[in-house]
């Protein structure tokens, strides 16, 4: 059974300001900035009923650099520091096996030979080597860590809600 998908993302928070003319640093939460530059709107709410109005994007030492509509000096950006910005997940086409890390979490994550489960991926872990899933228990009581590598992973099917992986020996042994 698959949860309930928000439309309105997370995609980043704005740290400071560049420049003297209200361009704005964003901290990418996504694999890249680059990722954010296809984006045509941001927005400061969750629910997507405050667009930001993004003019323009682009790249610069892995943070994006955005001008939005009325913010034109150093001191109307400062006024928006801290401020989270939300995308629309209908403007972003992910690559095929590429999902957005909210959708990850709450999978039940089984094993795809024998359907054995093993517990619900309750977070992502990014580490340089490859992420990582922290999968706990439905008792609550073990928990395990899981490499997100593509060999080990069988299917990831966020409709049926069940990520079924293909675990070496030893990962789900103990808990």
């Amino acid at each position: 059974m698959s949860k309930a998908r928000r439309q309105f993302l997370e995609a980043g928070r704005i740290v400071r300001t560049h420049g003297v003319r209200g361009e704005l640093v964003l901290e990418p939460w996504a694999d890249s900035a680059e990722f954010l530059l296809g984006i045509e709107e941001l927005y400061f709410d969750s629910q997507g009923q405050r667009p930001a109005g993004l003019k323009s994007s682009r790249t610069h030492k892995n943070r994006l650099l955005i001008r939005l509509c009325g913010v034109d000096t150093k001191e109307q950006g400062e006024a928006l520091r801290s401020k989270v910005l939300y995308l629309d997940r209908d403007q972003v086409q992910l690559e095929p096996g590429r999902f957005f890390l909210e959708d990850l979490m709450g999978l039940r994550a089984v094993d795809g030979r024998t359907g054995q489960v093993y517990g619900r991926i309750a977070e992502v872990i990014s580490t340089p080597a490859n992420d990582v899933y922290r999968i706990v228990e439905e008792s609550g009581e073990g928990e395990y860590l899981f490499p997100a590598v593509e060999h080990m992973i069988k299917e990831i099917s966020i409709e049926r809600g069940v990520a079924e992986l293909l675990p070496i020996p030893g990962i789900f042994d103990g808990g």
